[in-house]
């Protein structure tokens, strides 16, 4: 990878063709999208906005890749950990079919996970990153996250870093680990193949978790945050912080998914790949209470657990407040939303989810030119801001 011609401002299009459709009610929300590549700080990037099921704005815009070609209406890339939306559904599935309980011990599905004092570790704490298993033990590669069972293996082997259940740190790369191998020991499957028929499939989104080969040309490359970011912050950590010991192993540079390894590969908390009509597709499904057009994909009580507040308070990895819910995040004063039944996730670089129970209502945000910022990156936020906005208009 070429990062200085990567980041040069002059391959970004400030005023792109947008394309796609936006009811007129939701103009803000093109005006929204259209400032980021005035700004500067858009490549290529996608917009879904669906209320009741129906898309009302979906649309597109800029460059799938620096140079070009266009950011097509079937482009998909890696969203990282808006990833977790998807893993999550799945877990809520399962649960909604009587064949997991929240709080049953993680080693009554998978017994080798008792070790190093883990017997009392529940679901819900890993479903609320409460488990104490945000990172591992031993030095590993980006290479090992394609070796499942040996990463599997690795977090059933080893100590939590806290008392399970009582502090919560950012599960980044280990969540999906954990919850793909509770579901493939209930279920017998893989949590890629899970959502693909499961899920994806009956839905009709195009929505990855390990993308087959025949769907490579479609995938728009993600520009990597300038000079390794995060890895320049990383580097000012406490070496023995949870969060250095987090996010340094392995340090990822955004690069990844470029290379077949990751695509092929199932890492439910960061390797999944689709585009903002996809996200927003299969969170129509849990905004409408669980069905949408036809497809029952969950019940409107099983949706309901996602509301159960897990954790509130400072996180260790990203040291500010968070809410967690049962696999997503809640509102509170970081990420103030509407609602009683509204959650949200987002992935390293930008891409934004929401899912409104009470309006119906799922928002997807998803780009392909990284931010450097965990958790400040306003892109995103703009857009679902000017949806509100729209919405609420007298």
């Amino acid at each position: 990878m070429a990062a200085t011609n990567d980041s040069d401002p002059s391959l970004f299009p400030r005023h792109p063709e947008v394309h796609g459709r936006c009811d007129d009610r939701f103009g803000p929300v093109r005006d929204a999208f259209v400032a980021n590549f005035a700004a500067g700080t858009e490549l290529g990037a996608s917009v879904c906005v669906t209320i009741d099921g129906d898309p009302v704005v979906d649309i597109w815009a800029g460059d799938a890749a620096p140079g070009g070609p266009q950011w097509a209406q079937d482009t998909i890339v890696n969203v990282y950990s808006t990833t977790k939306t998807m893993a999550g559904l799945c877990l809520l599935m399962i649960a909604d079919r009587g064949q997991l309980d929240w709080n049953a011990p993680v080693a009554d599905y998978w017994p080798e996970f008792a070790a190093n004092g883990k017997g009392a570790i529940l679901v819900r704490n890993v479903m609320g990153h409460t488990a104490g298993l945000s990172g591992f033990d031993r030095r590993i590669t980006t290479n090992d996250l394609y070796d499942w069972d040996m990463i599997t293996s690795l977090l059933a082997a080893q100590a939590p870093w806290w008392t399970p259940g009582e502090e919560a740190g950012y599960h980044a790369v280990t969540l999906g680990y954990l919850q793909g191998e509770i579901l493939r020991r209930i279920t017998g499957r893989t949590i890629g193949e899970f959502f693909r028929t499961e899920v994806a499939r009956p839905l009709g989104a195009d929505f990855h978790i390990g993308l087959d080969a025949a769907d490579d040309a479609r995938v728009g490359d993600l520009i990597p945050p300038e000079s390794s970011d995060l890895a320049a912050t990383v580097a000012t950590m406490a070496p023995d912080s949870i969060a250095y010991r987090t996010l340094s192993n392995p340090v990822m540079t955004g690069a990844e998914p470029r290379t077949s390894a990751w695509r092929r590969a199932e890492i439910p908390a960061a390797n999944g790949i689709g585009n903002a009509r996809s996200v927003a597709r299969v969170h129509a499904a849990m905004a409408c209470g669980g069905t949408l057009d036809g497809v029952d994909v969950i019940s409107r009580d099983g949706l309901e657990a996602i509301f159960e507040t897990q954790f509130s308070g400072i996180d260790h990895v990203f040291g500010t407040p968070i809410h967690y819910g049962m696999g997503y995040g809640l509102p509170d004063e970081t990420f103030p939303l509407p609602g009683t039944h509204t959650c949200y996730w987002g992935g390293w670089g930008g891409s934004k989810a929401v899912i409104d129970l009470d309006q119906r209502m799922s928002f997807a945000y998803v780009m392909n030119r990284m931010d450097a910022s965990l958790i400040e990156d306003m892109r995103g936020p703009d857009i679902l801001m000017a949806t509100y906005g729209a919405m609420f208009a007298d």
